[in-house]
């Protein structure tokens, strides 16, 4: 029994409606998201899954109002199997936290799931051979809002190869997604040009307008 279900218990509160229905969509999503994880982790689509230490899926719950989608595994990323836990993934930790969204509620993945060697930029058939699995994520955990990070995320969701700058502050639709799409700087360039911080925190106050508008 799971905690939920210990406290409701505990309450005396019925939970058989919540039992019947929605729980088992619930765990159907759960493990789609598992198969799809499965299938990722024994990959072998690019040149990519030759330099790995393992591939990275993402993380994050089921079901989340906010997914973000960033560029490529780094070195730390690569080797714990979790997205942004480098310098970039504790400077998006607080850009999140600035406008009250806890990190853990959020779904976090990449365009690619294999570190480029030496962090280069991913390459058009590394990107190709992972964007079913991406298009995938996408459509098991369907978020109230999609948040891409830097040009190549923006690039390879948005189909369109624009300076960030006719990027940002946008909503935008595609028809593979009934969800809105905004694009952010990357952490890590922000990182590269500290200034830039400013134009980040009026992208953040834009995705908060979003949520509590729920512009769809």
């Amino acid at each position: 029994m799971s905690k939920l279900h210990n406290y409701f218990h505990e309450m005396n509160i019925d939970i058989s409606w919540y039992d019947q229905h929605v729980s088992p969509s619930v765990n159907r999503i759960a493990l789609s998201l598992e198969d799809l994880e499965k299938d990722v982790s024994s990959c072998t689509k690019c040149m990519l899954h030759e330099t790995r230490h393992q591939t990275v899926f993402g993380e994050g719950p089921i079901c989340s109002e906010i997914m973000i989608v960033g560029e490529a595994p780094g070195k730390e990323e690569d080797e714990q199997g979790i997205p942004f836990v480098g310098r970039a993934g504790k400077l998006l930790n607080l850009f999140l936290e600035s406008i009250d969204v806890n990190r853990k509620s959020v779904f976090i993945t990449n365009t690619v799931k294999c570190r480029p060697p030496d962090n280069r930029n991913p390459m058009i058939e590394e990107i190709n051979a992972c964007s079913n699995f991406l298009e995938k994520q996408i459509k098991i955990v369907n978020p109230k809002v999609l948040v891409l990070l830097g040009k190549v995320a923006a690039n390879r969701l948005l189909g369109e190869d624009k300076v960030m700058s006719e990027l940002r502050q946008k909503i935008f639709h595609i028809d593979k997604f009934a969800i809105p799409i905004i694009v952010f700087y990357h952490p890590a360039y922000i990182l590269r040009s500290p200034l830039k911080k400013f134009d980040m925190w009026e992208d953040l106050k834009f995705l908060n307008t979003i949520l509590k508008d729920n512009v769809s």
